[in-house]
């Protein structure tokens, strides 16, 4: 049998998390190099945004060609979401994750320096591939740093350096363009990512595989219902958000009649919220994931349903704008939280099956709520969110409280 637990200085951790985590300095400290990861690598992923214009002009492409370096980070992610943890083998996955870090600094690099479109885009493949492969790994090594039983505090610590990037990520990439270029904004992320591989040099302990896996262990995964819930909650809920959130601001210019000030407002509203969140779903998914899914889901229905009805006016626009942040905060928790208590012997299976459900859900998303805006107007896209939320909440009252877990190998 495979040894289940992990010598972390002067502590002894559970991953299976029948015994409480123990905080130590040193956990805090390994944590947070994770957060840091996620900071560098989701900045990297949408600094574009703020970089399309004065990419374009100098790469001589148009601003919708320049827009599919975003494409290519999510499709080559997609992909690798599925084969990563069955590449990596018996790595020791510290060694993986400061692997992953390197690359992206490559990639960054490569991005920064690129003379045409093709080399641009190959940096940000590699982007694609280092940032699905973390968050591929990122509960199973979450829960080896502090046990299972808080897996979700732990996430939440990881997951607001995803909130932070969203944020601060496409407005400083626009400033540090108009100063420096956007070959230097470029630079920075590689700068960030050298920094967070740097902590995790200093701070993560060894980890040795404890498994080896197969795509046919991914694949068998698949069979339990848990896994097909759980799944089948991040598919609603999250398209739902990026059906949704795309149009925010158009739905603030035309329904709400919001200047581009005020609008800035809301958004930074929602961003602020989305850290809240963060941290309340940590703790609310460690305590109870199932009222957790359900408080997150019922929140954003109840937010888009509200933005439709009444958000003509300027005060309910906002404050429910604010609330959407908040349970989209919560979200990046309590799903893959949510996913792995139905595959605690399979956290990095059930990893890849987690990346690959958000990036499928980003897609539809997309297009689902371009579809709905362009032929129905801009309360649609805000109507989808509701409806898929509440859908979810309605998952995950339904969903089974304990369950027998098959074996993954037979």
């Amino acid at each position: 049998m495979t040894d289940t637990t992990l010598q972390l200085e002067d502590a002894t951790i559970d991953v299976d998390g029948t015994a409480p985590a123990v905080w130590s300095a040193t956990t805090w400290f390994a944590v947070v190099s994770l957060a840091a990861t996620s900071f560098a690598l989701v900045s990297a992923e949408f600094l574009p945004a703020g970089l399309l214009t004065p990419m374009a002009r100098d790469l001589g492409i148009s601003e919708g060609t320049a827009g599919q370096v975003v494409t290519a980070t999510a499709s080559i992610g997609a992909v690798t979401a599925m084969l990563s943890n069955v590449l990596i083998g018996r790595l020791n996955r510290k060694t993986v994750l400061v692997g992953l870090m390197a690359l992206a600094v490559a990639s960054n690099i490569l991005a920064a320096l690129a003379p045409n479109f093709w080399l641009l885009l190959l940096g940000r493949a590699g982007l694609g591939i280092a940032l699905s492969a973390f968050w591929a790994l990122s509960v199973a090594v979450v829960a080896r740093l502090v046990g299972a039983n808080a897996t979700g505090r732990g996430m939440a610590i990881v997951t607001l350096g995803v909130s932070l990037a969203t944020i601060a990520a496409p407005s400083m990439g626009a400033l540090i363009s108009d100063w420096l270029g956007w070959r230097s904004a470029m630079a920075m992320t590689a700068g960030l990512a050298v920094v967070a591989m740097l902590l995790q040099l200093l701070s993560l302990p060894s980890l040795p595989a404890t498994a080896s896996n197969s795509l046919a262990d991914v694949l068998r995964l698949t069979q339990r219902r848990g896994i097909q819930l759980g799944m089948l909650a991040i598919l609603l809920l999250m398209t739902g958000h990026f059906a949704g959130s795309v149009y925010v601001r158009p739905f603030l210019e035309h329904v709400t009649l919001l200047a581009t000030g005020p609008i800035a407002l809301a958004l930074l509203g929602f961003g602020i919220a989305a850290v809240i969140g963060n941290i309340a779903g940590g703790r609310m998914a460690d305590a109870n994931i199932h009222v957790a899914l359900v408080v997150t889901a019922a929140l954003m229905a109840f937010a888009a349903l509200a933005l439709v009805l009444w958000g003509v006016h300027i005060g309910v626009a906002f404050g429910f704008a604010t609330l959407w942040g908040f349970a989209f905060g919560m979200a990046p928790v309590v799903l893959p939280t949510n996913l792995s208590r139905a595959a605690p012997d399979a956290l990095e299976a059930a990893g890849s099956l987690m990346v690959a459900s958000f990036q499928v859900a980003i897609t539809i998303g997309a297009v689902v709520g371009g579809y709905a805006v362009d032929t129905y107007g801009p309360t649609a896209p805000l109507t989808v969110t509701a409806i898929l939320a509440a859908s979810t909440a309605v998952l995950a009252l339904l969903q089974p409280r304990n369950q027998t877990l098959p074996p993954l190998t037979q």
